[in-house]
């Protein structure tokens, strides 16, 4: 691979190991750093109060009490890994598919809630709450 200029902070990068190094912006295809793409979601996220990222969690511990043992630590980042937000994620069951995920976390002091859908997936679904 070859270095390439990022459209954003306009410095030249080289690619990282394993990976391309870049992003392409939605609207105008344009290479974007991994760390200009992060910036990037947080402003999409701050406009709109919408995001659709990734969700990873630890396992769920089958051995607690009750309503405890749906419950566990999760983390939701963007595509190149440069946003990432702890949070709390709660499985529930969907009629289709299967089960749910539920993630609540926060995004520069707001309460954000997430929603994935099925064991075959990490996307989520994310809007900032009301409250």
């Amino acid at each position: 691979m070859t270095a390439f200029t990022c459209s954003i902070c306009k410095q030249t990068k080289s690619p990282e190991p394993n990976s391309c190094g870049w992003g392409y912006m939605p609207s105008s295809r344009e290479k974007v750093c991994y760390a200009c793409c992060g910036e990037h979601d947080k402003a999409s996220m701050r406009d709109t109060g919408k995001a659709v990222l990734y969700l990873t969690h630890e396992s769920f511990n089958h051995d607690l009490p009750g309503k405890y043992r749906d419950w566990t630590d999760g983390t939701i980042t963007n595509w190149p890994g440069t946003l990432k937000l702890p949070c709390r994620v709660k499985r529930g069951s969907h009629n289709i598919a299967r089960v749910r995920y539920d993630a609540w976390f926060k995004f520069e002091g707001k309460q954000w809630h997430g929603t994935s859908y099925g064991d075959n997936t990490q996307i989520i679904h994310c809007k900032q709450t009301k409250g």
